[in-house]
């Protein structure tokens, strides 16, 4: 896959390590509990678990079964993680004195309801990178100054293509009837990596759409993208990096609906606030698409996958999306850069990191 990044620093050598000293990871609830009702919220935190090995050892201590959990989202196994996880309050009796040296209750409420996948508003993060010299220190600085003002391309990260970057790979091939030893979830899994891979095809044309209208003068910019002179000078006339056209899909943020850019104008305004941003496709059947030029140069990432349309389920993500609440500091004596930042939910931590120092893989 090719992968462009929207910063142009030079890549910043690293240590980063997942673990439970520099690498922290607390869930945002996506509302307030009411401190009453039939489910049990527990806040939990954990290292070196997945979410799935967590619950399953809350199943076998109070005798719960697995599916009966309520959760927010999937956790790192690496590091340390808190999150939110729900049960019928007639199992906390025999979770009161529950004990394991990878998994500590932090506290207790009750809420009328079950917690269910997508209840969360994101994720808080902090990140420890190490053997970071002085240099690096201020070109981090700078960095995430500048994602915090603009925002950030909100791609998938590495983790969702499997070890070997290949599980779009496969999804494509189920879609297109070869037949694989895995079972119907699995299945559903490699497709949503396929749509995943085809949205950060997506993302990357935008990107080199943005580079090139920010490093051209208007005629390099017409030959090198093919538009039109008018349409030339209204992108390069827009104060934000990536670019809203007329046809885009928008979406509110970070709560709403998406809906077509059709004010153009109006829209600039409302994205340049980030009362609203652009999205791009995860193809599949009933979602909404893009109109006019955008969807004609839309098309060129997704003719593959429009055979297969009603095999998918479609939706829409954020393709520019922001940080929130960001601190940082450079520890001279350690030779450390710490951060701490929000993410909506969906947008990953390690696609942050991957921006700020363009090498992340060598680090891992």
């Amino acid at each position: 896959m090719k992968r462009l990044f929207f910063l142009n620093h030079s890549p910043i050598n690293a240590l980063f390590t997942k673990n439970s000293t520099d690498f922290v990871v607390n869930e945002i609830p996506l509302y307030e509990f009411s401190k009453e009702g039939e489910h049990l919220i527990l806040l939990i935190r954990k290292k070196d678990l997945t979410t799935w090995q967590m619950i399953q050892c809350l199943s076998e201590v109070c005798g719960a079964k697995v599916r009966d959990f309520g959760y927010a989202g999937l956790k790192d196994k690496d590091g340390m993680t808190t999150q939110y996880v729900s049960i019928h309050k007639s199992f906390e009796a025999k979770l009161e004195n529950f004990k394991n040296d990878k998994i500590k209750i932090l506290s207790k409420t009750y809420h009328n309801n079950k917690i269910r996948v997508g209840h969360l508003k994101g994720n808080r993060f902090f990140i420890r990178l190490k053997r970071i010299n002085k240099i690096d220190g201020k070109k981090l600085t700078n960095a995430l100054k500048i994602l915090q003002k603009e925002g950030f391309p909100n791609f998938f990260g590495y983790q969702r293509f499997g070890h070997n970057g290949d599980n779009y790979i496969l999804g494509y091939e189920i879609l297109k009837g070869v037949k694989i030893e895995h079972k119907r979830k699995m299945k559903m899994f490699l497709i949503s990596a396929y749509q995943s891979y085809l949205f950060n095809n997506w993302l990357t044309s935008r990107l080199e759409i943005c580079h090139i209208l920010d490093n051209s003068d208007d005629e390099q910019a017409i030959n090198a993208l093919g538009f039109s002179k008018e349409l030339v000078k209204s992108l390069k006339k827009q104060k934000k990096f990536f670019k809203v056209f007329k046809g885009d899909v928008a979406h509110h943020y970070p709560n709403g609906k998406p809906f077509i850019v059709e004010d153009l104008d109006t829209e600039i305004q409302r994205f340049e606030k980030k009362e609203t941003t652009i999205t791009g496709w995860l193809p599949g059947y009933r979602s909404m698409q893009s109109e006019g030029f955008v969807k004609e140069m839309d098309s060129k990432i997704y003719t593959k996958a429009e055979p297969f349309l009603k095999q998918m389920n479609g939706t829409r993500r954020f393709g520019w999306s922001f940080l929130k609440d960001v601190e940082y500091e450079y520890i001279d004596k350690e030779n450390w850069f710490e951060m701490h930042f929000s993410l909506p939910k969906g947008s990953y931590a390690t696609v942050i990191l991957e921006e700020l120092t363009h090498s992340l893989k060598k680090m891992l």
